[in-house]
């Protein structure tokens, strides 16, 4: 068995500044200053390699026993979503899901804050991918209003010490930051206006987190400076190029996990049971759907 990944070299993301959560000239072209396309036949390859070294890390997360939680936090619009559905994708919903959880319910908003997510933290054997997570109140609570000084005042307290308690646990935490600059955010936010298909993705949170491009910023410079703990750092995505940022990330991901690959031997299929002189009903029984293609 050949042992994958870690050997923990890797280096945490530089912290962009609050005018650009891009950062600097990382995936950009160096002449134009423009994000670098990645050709499609080299992103589905590399696509493919990786999603085949994702089922094997889920074998190993199963066999091991392993509780995996990944949080993806970041701008809208930068991207969140197409990693998670390519990391998903090819894999078992019974070991990998994900949570993204709606606004909470009054009775929620009465308990203590981290309660409703500690109910969607991974058993032995399970890895749990947070579409957004508790630091929605360092985020959009915090821009929006929707909770108060001392409240978020605590979470930054408290964030840090939940975490390490996950960690000491024995769960692997990995946080992933989604950084996008002001024009591709603008960009992307103008196609789902035009394009049916994705108008969904487009709530009016979302328009207000625009017109609060600034404040976001400084809420999320905060969040990093209180959060980016030795035990569960923050990894940065520069997520300018969507194809390239979900390659990274993946590949980033299964970095992280020392795995071994479990793919048992060669599957023979069995031959089918003779007909013991069973008789089928009538197909006239039975309701078809129409063949219109």
């Amino acid at each position: 068995m050949t042992k994958q990944g870690n050997s923990n070299s890797n280096t945490k993301g530089a912290k962009p500044s609050s005018n650009n959560d891009a950062g600097s000239a990382n995936g950009k072209d160096p002449v134009a200053g423009k994000p670098k396309k990645i050709k499609l036949d080299v992103y589905e390859g590399e696509l493919a390699r990786l999603q085949v070294e994702l089922v094997k890390l889920q074998e190993w997360i199963k066999a091991e026993g392993l509780r995996v939680v990944v949080v993806f936090e970041g701008r809208d619009a930068a991207g969140k979503g197409g990693v998670i559905k390519r990391i998903t994708e090819s894999l078992s919903p019974r070991i990998c899901r994900v949570v993204a959880l709606p606004a909470p319910s009054e009775r929620e908003r009465t308990q203590w804050y981290f309660q409703r997510y500690v109910a969607h933290l991974p058993a032995a054997g399970e890895m749990v991918l947070l579409d957004r997570s508790w630091y929605n109140r360092a985020g959009v609570e915090r821009v929006m209003g929707f909770c108060n000084e001392e409240e978020h005042a605590e979470f930054m307290r408290s964030c840090p010490e939940f975490e390490r308690m996950l960690v000491r646990s024995g769960i692997i935490l990995i946080k992933y930051w989604f950084s996008v600059s002001d024009e591709e955010q603008e960009r992307r936010f103008q196609k789902r206006i035009t394009d049916p298909v994705r108008r969904w993705k487009l709530s009016p949170m979302d328009l207000e987190s625009r017109s609060k491009w600034f404040m976001y910023s400084k809420a999320k410079d905060e969040m990093f400076v209180y959060t980016d703990i030795k035990q569960a750092p923050w990894y940065v995505v520069n997520a300018d190029v969507k194809k390239r940022a979900r390659l990274n990330c993946i590949n980033h991901l299964l970095s992280m996990i020392p795995y071994e690959d479990l793919t048992p031997a060669a599957i023979e299929l069995p031959p089918r049971q003779d007909d013991v002189g069973y008789m089928r009903p009538p197909i006239t029984d039975q309701s078809f759907v129409p063949e219109i293609f």
